[in-house]
């Protein structure tokens, strides 16, 4: 399924009609293996994830809620720490046979041998849910002058010029 270190297998079959209500809490080391997962984090202090799932269809889910979390970040400019957190709602259906290929917004995702990993899903809205430009509160990125730096050839070229006038 994915590289991601958070797994929450769920059968479908395990699901009744009115749905359950399922949520994940990760152990101090998944949060650090998601963590390190995830460049520029530096650690995940907290991190939560409600979610209400209910049948979809005949042999589908239904993955509907809310994941917040809070990190510790590497600024991009200065990489000094600072903190962060995500929000990330969640709705995801997950059917047979849906292709991992189809690319809508909409699209479901697949479902493979009447199991889904919650926890793979989680750990997907948390890293989307991340700046993937972290900067500390009030750090500004001062982008490199378009001015060519000056040649050093260029310089040594003046300096001869400036010493030829003075011997005149």
């Amino acid at each position: 399924m994915s590289d991601l270190p958070l797994s929450r297998p769920l059968q479908v079959s395990d699901v009744p009609a009115e749905g359950l209500e399922f949520e994940i809490l990760p152990s101090e080391e998944e949060r650090k293996a998601l963590a390190a997962f995830n460049e520029d984090v530096i650690s995940i202090e907290s991190f939560a994830a409600k979610l209400h799932v209910t049948p979809l269809g005949r042999n589908g889910l239904r993955a509907r809620g809310r994941l917040e979390a809070a990190t510790t970040r590497s600024c991009s400019v200065t990489l000094e720490p600072f903190n962060e957190n995500v929000a990330e709602d969640i709705d995801v259906r997950f059917v047979p046979g849906a292709s991992p290929d189809d690319l809508r917004d909409d699209a479901p995702e697949p479902l493979e041998g009447g199991e889904v990993d919650l926890g793979v899903i989680v750990g997907e809205f948390f890293t989307l849910g991340l700046d993937p430009y972290p900067r500390k509160p009030g750090v500004v990125f001062d982008p490199p002058s378009d001015e060519a730096p000056e040649s050093p050839f260029a310089v040594l070229k003046a300096l001869a010029k400036d010493g030829s006038q003075r011997d005149s």
